[in-house]
């Protein structure tokens, strides 16, 4: 019985973002429903600003990761691990219009209750949230990142500086991608890039 009672708590525990409603709108809060209404803008001041910048060689190579328009079907991804790494386009002010980090892991996870969780693992900032059905070639994220090494999970709604909303699509074999616009910090679009 005792077992049992852990795995239950450790299943709660592991659990990075709140139950999915169904209907990720009524989870999410307004302002965060705005930014993603205000996605194909953010795709759009992200990409002139990194060309802008000099980065236009580093857009091409990045292929398909950087097109709006590419989105295949079958969005979910499988549930386990991954490589990831952070994009970011553009800039809040004077900064870089492009940065490009190493890669880090990530994972996916299906809950009890048939939820996908995406989480990063490792790295400085480490997004955490629930995927949910939107499209038939995107999910909607709603997460929250946490800062340092020190800190543990963070949870969406707990505080809007950390409160992450964004597209999720599949953008080739086994690779996915996350944009998140309108981030609080630095970048106008940073993707979250994910490959088996």
């Amino acid at each position: 019985m005792r077992a049992i009672s852990a795995l239950v708590l450790s299943l709660v525990v592991a659990t990075p973002a709140l139950a999915a409603s169904g209907d990720w709108r009524a989870d999410a809060d307004r302002a965060d429903i705005r930014r993603l209404e205000r996605l194909d803008e953010a795709w759009d001041a992200a990409l002139s600003q990194a060309r802008d910048r000099g980065h236009a060689r580093e857009l091409r190579a990045l292929g398909a990761l950087v097109d709006p328009r590419v989105a295949l079907a079958r969005p979910q991804p499988t549930p386990g691990a991954y490589r990831c790494r952070m994009i970011k386009l553009g800039s809040q002010g004077a900064g870089p219009g492009l940065v490009a980090y190493g890669w880090f892991r990530c994972r996916v996870m299906l809950t009890p209750g048939g939820d996908l969780l995406l989480e990063k693992v490792t790295g400085s900032q480490r997004q955490a949230g629930t995927l949910y059905p939107e499209a038939s070639r995107r999910l909607v994220f709603l997460g929250a990142a946490a800062w340092g090494s020190g800190e543990g999970r963070a949870r969406y709604g707990r505080d809007p500086e950390r409160d992450q909303v964004g597209v999720f699509e599949r953008v080739g074999a086994s690779r996915y991608r996350l944009a998140l616009p309108w981030p609080r910090q630095e970048s106008t679009l940073d993707l979250l890039e994910l490959r088996r």
